[in-house]
């Protein structure tokens, strides 16, 4: 842990799992779980724990936090107050943080906890909408209805929040393209002012990976680009920008957060599950609770597995995320690549401007391809 945390004095972005959720969905691949009382107290005293211990070493003065899981929203008002009283007290009372984004679902947002996030300063807010039809939310096992979207939108606003992001998923098995835009209009008639929009991905160990491989589901590329160009097309006319491949903003609401992910900076990750890049060195902290607290309490640490980067790899990470967002990469960082940038600009995928190429609004169709190029 030394030799991680010893690296640099000071972490801009911090990032903390909560693994709970109420209702475990089919298609999800993230670490999360379902938890009683105790286990989530355990778990807390844990995470803190970690916290603590990270702070003996580094300066947890950070510029975004990110909640994410799981569920943040999970956690009731004093598990959370709990949590973020802890928090408060390492980072001098959140005083240098710029965005603080918790998680939350439809079904777990009430009046107290948006007054008590607004308490401390949280100031966005990323729900998990994924559809505005119930028969899509049922087919993805969610635990809300679009009934409960409106009213905890509501709640949200109500309670002060200026900056909220909804999470829509798209190409859902059964979904026609007119219910994909229904579900666009009616998240645009809200308001918001971000929009994270997902086609479906089947991962391997989720339960729909095992629907799609049984021959249950089956993927339609033809409907998953229409309903991607259909997104893009609605929601720049609506005054939304496209700043990366899935995500869309207002002027000036792109996410910080995860902008410092595509740009390649250091985060420190806490929680079960947790990833955290330091310099030349990047860990995973265990994805089981139990195990995690059973290691925090013995150790003060709950690493999975540890990498050591090289420089090259670092570069190549940066660039790959840099090609799936609007701001491109600088033109001379790319010399070593120039011929098959030179086929893309070609192709009109890739295009150069101000200095910086980046993918054309075509060549967004191809970001995988044009970032494969970067692998090792």
């Amino acid at each position: 842990m030394d030799k991680l945390i010893n690296i640099r004095p000071e972490i801009d972005h911090l990032y903390v799992h909560i693994p709970f959720c109420p209702q475990l969905c089919d298609y999800c691949a993230f670490y999360s779980e379902k938890g009683d009382a105790q286990k989530v107290n355990r778990f807390l005293d844990a995470l803190i724990r970690e916290a603590q211990i990270v702070s003996e070493r580094l300066v947890l003065r950070p510029k975004t936090i990110f909640f994410g899981g799981g569920t943040p929203s999970a956690l009731s008002v004093s598990q959370l107050d709990k949590l973020l009283n802890a928090l408060s007290e390492l980072t001098e009372g959140f005083s240098g943080v710029e965005e603080f984004t918790i998680e939350m679902n439809p079904a777990t947002v009430s009046t107290d906890k948006a007054k008590l996030l607004r308490d401390y300063g949280v100031n966005r807010i990323s729900m998990g909408v994924q559809a505005f039809d119930d028969d899509t939310l049922n087919m993805l096992n969610r635990v809300h209805d679009s009934n409960q979207v409106i009213k905890s939108y509501e709640i949200l606003r109500s309670a002060g929040f200026m900056n909220v992001n909804l999470d829509l998923m798209f190409a859902v098995p059964g979904q026609t393209l007119n219910q994909w835009v229904d579900t666009l209009e009616k998240t645009l008639s809200l308001g918001p002012d971000h929009l994270s929009c997902y086609c479906l991905t089947y991962e391997e160990d989720t339960e729909f990976w095992n629907r799609l491989e049984s021959g249950k589901y089956s993927v339609n590329e033809d409907l998953e680009v229409e309903m991607f160009i259909k997104t893009r097309d609605i929601l720049l006319n609506h005054g939304y920008e496209q700043y990366e491949i899935s995500n869309f903003a207002k002027m000036g609401m792109e996410c910080r957060h995860n902008l410092s992910y595509w740009r390649g900076k250091d985060y420190l990750g806490l929680g079960p599950s947790a990833f955290g890049t330091i310099g030349f060195l990047r860990y995973q902290n265990i994805a089981n609770t139990d195990i995690y607290c059973d290691r925090i309490e013995k150790t003060g640490m709950a690493y999975e597995s540890t990498e050591e980067l090289t420089v090259k790899l670092r570069q190549r990470e940066r660039w790959m995320f840099g090609m799936r967002t609007m701001e491109g990469v600088a033109i001379g960082e790319l010399n070593d690549f120039r011929e098959q940038m030179a086929v893309f600009i070609e192709q009109e995928i890739v295009e150069e401007r101000n200095g910086r190429l980046l993918l054309t609004p075509a060549g967004r169709l191809f970001a995988d391809e044009v970032a494969s190029i970067f692998a090792e």
